[in-house]
């Protein structure tokens, strides 16, 4: 908007979050602003405000990280970057008194990856989403992050049209023996199907799909719709970062407790099929590891995977030996033979690119039924959400 002063209440009035315009090679040019609440340069003890875009300046990259620039005499800070017409992501801003987090090297050069990660991890517990973008959730680190989609990025099933549900999902306490603790699991059931011939939809990281970003309207639009069957969806919360550590990396105890203990319950209050071709596992980063490993380890019981971003490095996080379900493949300790399965990782995550391609190259030659998508995008639940939706069309699909 022209005629406005830069900082005043009008300007900032005009301003609904990130902007940008296409420049001649198709791609976009972007502009992040923040207002700083303490006013000007001179009123102000905010330093630096970190730009953390995921896949674009986040801990995953070895790179500097970002800082915007205050617009001098003003309340006004600034940064920009050029993104693809179809990218998607989420953001955060960091603001901070400090300028010594990353030792304050403004160059080219790129810092040891030990170095990035302990500053980001300094910063994260104070990062806010933009003021200015309604669109805005607390994201899987525990802090607020903003969505930003450019103007090619790629439908998303059922959040395009989202529906009120017309069921409650019930909230259940899952006491296990086996695994020494209770956690929650919240249980949501779609459709008029005959109930124990409705199929299983198991979700990792529940509690992120059950309150961060609720799946029920995308699922209940997408069912409404035909695009999906009625079914049953269980979502196991992962408890917290160490529980979720230990149980979701290839933890054969888990998926014992999962069956022994927590199907038998949620049957009696809200029946299933138990046909392997009809129950998904589905997960995200370390779930998308663990819904592999379940499909390896016991197909007669779960035969269809969805892993998006999946950890398939692990336990080797340097990247530079082959992960444990790939080492496991080659041997022939396992076999993907009659699983369904659909990998999705995106572009803006290398280490994990790199192993689920590796991944995909090692199925392909013995699992025709293996689909691979590669999203422009990062670590980051705003493209997950997409791809979760279209893998359960996918693999409920008939043959």
């Amino acid at each position: 908007m022209t005629g406005l002063t830069t900082g005043s209440d009008a300007w900032w009035r005009s301003k609904n979050g990130p902007e940008w315009h296409r420049e001649a090679d198709g791609k976009y040019r972007v502009t992040f602003w923040w207002r700083d609440p303490q006013g000007k340069e001179d009123e102000s003890s905010i330093q630096r405000v970190w730009v953390n875009i995921t896949g674009v300046t986040d801990h995953h990259q070895n790179a500097l990280p970002q800082s915007m620039q205050r617009i001098a005499g003003t309340d006004v800070w600034q940064w920009q970057t050029r993104l693809s017409a179809n990218w998607r992501g989420s953001y955060c801003f960091i603001p901070s008194t400090r300028v010594d987090v990353f030792t304050d090297r403004h160059n080219d050069q790129a810092f040891d990856r030990t170095v990035l990660r302990e500053g980001w991890r300094q910063l994260l517990p104070q990062a806010i989403a933009d003021p200015l973008n309604p669109l805005s959730w607390m994201g899987g680190r525990g802090h607020a992050v903003s969505a930003l989609e450019m103007p090619e990025a790629p439908a998303q099933p059922g959040w395009d049209r989202p529906q009120m549900p017309v069921s409650t999902p019930r909230l259940l306490q899952w006491e296990s023996a086996r695994l020494g603790n209770t956690r929650r699991v919240w249980i949501f059931s779609t459709g008029e199907v005959e109930p124990g011939e409705r199929p299983l939809a198991i979700l990792l990281d529940g509690q992120f799909w059950a309150q961060s970003m609720p799946v029920w309207p995308a699922l209940t639009s997408l069912t409404q719709r035909g695009e999906l069957p009625g079914a049953v969806y269980l979502l196991i919360d992962a408890i917290d970062t160490v529980h979720r550590s230990r149980e979701l990396p290839c933890n054969t105890d888990f998926w014992l407790a999962v069956q022994q203990e927590l199907l038998p319950q949620v049957h009696t209050v809200a029946p299933f099929s138990d046909r392997p071709e009809r129950t998904i596992v589905a997960g995200q980063s370390f779930g998308g590891l663990s819904s592999l490993f379940a499909g390896l380890h016991w197909p007669a019981r779960f035969g269809c995977v969805l892993s998006q971003s999946g950890s398939y490095w692990w336990p080797h996080r340097g990247g530079q030996q082959e992960g444990h379900i790939i080492e496991q493949l080659k041997a022939g300790r396992v076999s993907a033979q009659g699983l369904r399965i659909v990998l999705e990782a995106g572009v803006r995550e290398p280490l994990i690119l790199r192993a689920n391609q590796a991944l995909y190259t090692q199925l392909q030659a013995i699992q025709p039924l293996v689909q691979w998508r590669q999203v422009d995008g990062g670590h980051d639940a705003l493209c997950w959400r997409g791809g979760l939706m279209q893998g359960l069309i996918d693999l409920w699909k008939p043959l």
